[in-house]
């Protein structure tokens, strides 16, 4: 699997690939996150932007997908969104 299929499954739409942005988030001084995300334009939309990366985990890489629905605008806004997920857990 890849960024852009966990992407394209998440939307149900294929997607075209815009960019790809270094992305550090930090909490009380301390990184909570550092990686590369790819930010996807959306071929049917709604959303027209979406967002994707990997993390790692016990059995390799897992993808990360993120609609770009408000207030996720910005590959910052989606990590920041997954991260609260992840503690909501």
């Amino acid at each position: 699997m890849s960024a852009q299929l966990a992407v394209e499954r998440a939307t149900g739409s294929k997607v075209e690939h815009l960019e790809t942005v270094p992305v550090v988030e930090t909490f009380r001084g301390k990184t909570v996150w550092e990686g590369v995300v790819e930010v996807f334009r959306v071929l049917t939309p709604p959303p027209d932007r979406a967002y994707g990366w990997s993390v790692e985990s016990g059995n390799g890489p897992e993808y990360v997908a993120v609609l770009g629905t408000p207030p996720i605008d910005s590959p910052i806004a989606a990590v920041r969104a997954w991260i609260i997920s992840q503690a909501k857990q």
